[in-house]
């Protein structure tokens, strides 16, 4: 090995290496400069990001729900590490090999929900332009770049290697699973109480909403798997494990949106398996929301009625999910998408500029929808709606695009799935979209996708089925593993 190195020249520049790094070393201990210490690290990474950025790709996904967002701390730098400083470091090396390569497979790039990302993407910057506070909106639309470039398109090239979607896929069960052994810990030693599920899983996640949407993702997915054929059968047992652990880790978490939106993914599930045709299903809530708007007012009456507050009980939890009058994080709501509606007649067409929304709805307020939990500093989170935070942000054509995004990744990975016959690539495909499902339901009554534990999930879920349906040619008959 020594004389190999010799002759190719490196073992000198080895040697200089250590010592540099040595002689470094020494002068930041005796300077009580102990940050020169993490000079390897930092090295490790670039030459990651440089010769393996594949390797470098896969550490991101791995230490994303291990990272700690600062914003909490006496910091206050809402950045979350080390997870975003090494995704940008990430994003900027692979545009920069997708400029000297030549660019993103056209088959990717041109695919409808690629087109759909781009125009997302690019409306975003435009309302960045017309934001009320510039340099937060292009912040937050540099993020969002970040996200979708390494996440949608640097990994939809990953994935042309389908086993790869399952090892992104325990990339980052693997380690929220460790969050979920902490935060199970933590919630026991204070009784398994409701008011503790809030913060047991801090630092990791915010709070038990983000929490919950990240597990959730998962659960419809592991349970899909668990139906797989594998050649090895350790792996149905793992993924019935690993169900078990998810399931129990969302009950306790008493979130009542991911209740909800794994309630739909269910009855969507049962859709596949008796291959219930979308336009019945289309026909039967077209039906229902004619009522709801018809009866809206006796429907609301019924509604006030309802005094359950959110309690350590299930069943209270989901029976307060309609309490819409004393419940605080219920009406708390109202008041944000109220709030929001308003920022939206005021500016329609751009809004008020990516991530202002925290920042400038407390002027929209009135004190009758207010609660104990509302706030006028700006500090108390965003419009807890996917779909209305953008409205607000960016104006009609900010939740356009969002929801473009949302029908046409179900639209066209259904297609995929009903024509798909290998058993596990459906059953993946399925679990993904499943997946999907449960945070766009979610998404309704919470965002995360300014995130980086939500966005690395659901950009990645994105692309794998988009790879799926560009790379995976049926005449394969390998049953791919995970």
């Amino acid at each position: 090995m020594e004389m190999s190195l010799k002759r190719n020249g490196v073992l000198p520049w080895l040697y200089a290496i250590v010592f540099a790094f040595l002689a470094a070393s020494l002068y930041g201990v005796a300077n009580n400069n102990y940050y020169v210490l993490i000079l390897p690290w930092v090295l490790t990474i670039i030459s990651l990001a440089l010769f393996r950025l594949d390797n470098l790709f896969w550490f991101t996904v791995f230490i994303t729900p291990l990272s700690i967002n600062l914003s909490k701390t006496a910091l206050g730098i809402g950045v979350s590490l080390p997870a975003e400083p090494v995704m940008f470091g990430v994003m900027l090396v692979y545009l920069f090999k997708v400029a000297y390569d030549g660019g993103i497979d056209k088959k990717v790039l041109f695919h409808p929900i690629s087109l759909a990302i781009l125009f997302h993407l690019l409306w975003m910057a435009i309302s960045s332009v017309f934001s009320e506070m510039r340099v937060v909106s292009i912040k937050h639309t540099a993020a969002r770049f970040t996200f979708e470039m390494v996440f949608f398109y640097m990994a939809s090239q990953i994935f042309k290697n389908h086993k790869n979607i399952y090892k992104y896929i325990w990339f980052y069960l693997i380690p929220l699973l460790m969050v979920v052994g902490y935060a199970l810990v933590r919630h026991a030693y204070y009784g398994f109480t409701d008011k503790s599920a809030d913060w047991v899983m801090s630092p990791f996640y915010n709070d038990h909403t983000a929490y919950a949407a990240a597990l959730a993702f998962y659960l419809p997915v592991t349970i899909a798997l668990l139906f797989g054929k594998f050649k090895a059968t350790a792996k149905n047992r793992n993924y019935l494990i690993v169900s078990i652990i998810l399931l129990v880790a969302i009950i306790l978490s008493f979130t009542r949106a991911a209740y909800v939106g794994l309630t739909l993914s269910f009855c969507v599930a049962i859709m596949f398996l008796f291959r219930i045709k979308f336009s019945l299903v289309a026909s039967i809530f077209s039906v229902l929301l004619v009522f709801g708007i018809i009866f809206q007012n006796e429907l609301t009456m019924e509604l006030e009625k309802n005094r359950e507050e959110s309690t350590s009980n299930v069943a209270s939890q989901l029976q307060s999910i309609t309490n819409i009058t004393t419940d605080a994080s219920n009406v708390e709501r109202f008041n944000r998408w109220n709030c929001a509606f308003k920022m939206f007649k005021e500016r329609p067409v751009f809004g008020w500029g990516p991530g202002t929304y925290a920042f400038l709805y407390a002027p929209f307020q009135v004190s009758s929808e207010k609660t104990i939990i509302s706030t006028n500093f700006g500090d108390g989170g965003n419009a807890h709606s996917e779909i209305l935070g953008p409205l607000a942000e960016q104006g009609l054509l900010g939740s356009i695009s969002y929801l473009l995004i949302v029908i046409l990744v179900s639209y066209y990975s259904s297609i995929f799935i009903s024509k798909c016959r290998n058993r596990n690539t459906k059953l993946l495909a399925i679990g993904l979209l499943l997946g999907l499902i449960s945070y766009w339901v979610h998404g309704f009554l919470n965002n995360f996708l300014d995130t980086d534990k939500a966005s690395v999930t659901y950009w990645g879920f994105i692309a794998a089925l988009v790879a799926l349906q560009v790379y995976y040619k049926e005449n394969n008959k390998e049953e791919f593993t995970a």
